[in-house]
């Protein structure tokens, strides 16, 4: 299968801008017959993220001529992630790709569709138990410590700061946190955890990311830096940022989209954001359940199709995870390279 990079695809990926849920969220009597029906489901099907994902999943179903599609919960919500998983169980799909919103609150669905005989591997999902296995598209402690050096360039490799994550049940969103600190700790002598709230939870969302960061900055006169990590969170502290009037100040940097992040960026908001592209990972996760379900062997160096998902490495830690290398940086200079 040839390799994809996906470039210039138009979603509109714009935080601000509503998506229609059938704009989002393929339906299976819309999607190309084919031998194996293998369905993505994301953590919420309006998120720009995820919506630049099914991009890579169409992709998917095109190259290989499979049923492939994405659905997902219309919000962020395990309970509601659950259900969309049990209707596919119901639905005796063959495999289940999935990005969970909470892990351990998925463990017994998930279950569910391994017992029916359904192949089930995951995204962002490095401590899930039932699953065959989670791709990532890097080492998630590499990852953070990523973001951190991001960071202390802006901050001068100084000052106070704190971590933010989407949710505290997400593991992704903890193991980068946790990599930054780490990495924090051993690379910028001079840069301090903030003791009182070392981590602050934005539930992926922009306006909740916004109002911690306005009570934070104001209970903390001397923080100077936030690590973000949800794609909501380095948008919702910019907009703090600005309206604070500490822009050059405090900094913020984390994982965003670059369509989506163009203006603060320009601004000056923020000087650096980290990524890898959701379609790569959509691709990716759809030609993994595909190789499974044709029988093809799992081992290093597997190559799902799309570049960054080439060489992929078994986890050092965890036999069930596949590491790539798929992180990017964005600033103000290269924004506007991307396509999306």
């Amino acid at each position: 299968m040839k390799q994809r990079r996906f470039k210039a695809i138009a979603v509109g990926l714009s935080l601000a801008v509503g998506l229609s849920l059938s704009a989002c969220v393929t339906d299976d009597s819309t999607s190309a017959e084919g031998d194996h029906t293998i369905v993505i489901v994301p953590k919420d099907s309006t998120n720009p993220w995820f919506v630049r994902m099914e991009e890579g999943v169409k992709a998917f179903a095109s190259d290989s001529g499979l049923n492939v599609y994405q659905k997902g919960p219309s919000e962020t919500d395990a309970t509601m992630q659950a259900q969309v998983i049990r209707d596919l169980i119901a639905q005796g799909v063959d495999a289940i790709g999935v990005i969970p919103v909470d892990p351990g609150a998925l463990e017994p669905v998930l279950k569910e569709a391994m017992d029916a005989g359904i192949v089930v591997v995951t995204h962002e999902g490095a401590t899930q138990e039932n699953t065959m296995y989670d791709i990532e598209a890097f080492n998630n402690t590499d990852y953070g410590a990523f973001i951190m050096d991001n960071l202390a360039e802006a901050m001068g490799e100084e000052g106070l700061y704190t971590t933010m994550v989407g949710h505290v049940t997400n593991a992704s969103h903890n193991e980068w946190a946790d990599g930054a600190v780490a990495h924090a700790a051993e690379a910028y002598p001079n840069m301090t955890l903030l003791e009182a709230e070392p981590r602050v939870e934005s539930q992926d969302d922009g306006e909740v990311a916004y109002q911690t960061a306005k009570e934070l900055f104001k209970k903390y006169p001397d923080l100077k830096g936030i690590v973000g990590t949800s794609s909501f969170d380095a948008p919702g502290v910019a907009r703090a940022i600005e309206e604070l009037g500490l822009t050059g100040k405090v900094f913020v940097s984390g994982t965003g989209l670059p369509a989506a992040n163009k203006e603060i960026l320009e601004k000056g908001l923020v000087q650096s954001l980290t990524l890898w592209d959701p379609a790569d990972a959509g691709y990716a996760l759809a030609s993994l359940a595909a190789k499974i379900l044709d029988g093809e062997e799992i081992v290093d160096g597997l190559d799902l199709g799309v570049v960054g998902y080439e060489s992929m490495q078994f986890s050092s830690i965890n036999p069930k995870v596949l590491e790539g290398a798929g992180w990017v940086v964005i600033n103000k200079d290269n924004v506007d390279s991307f396509g999306f």
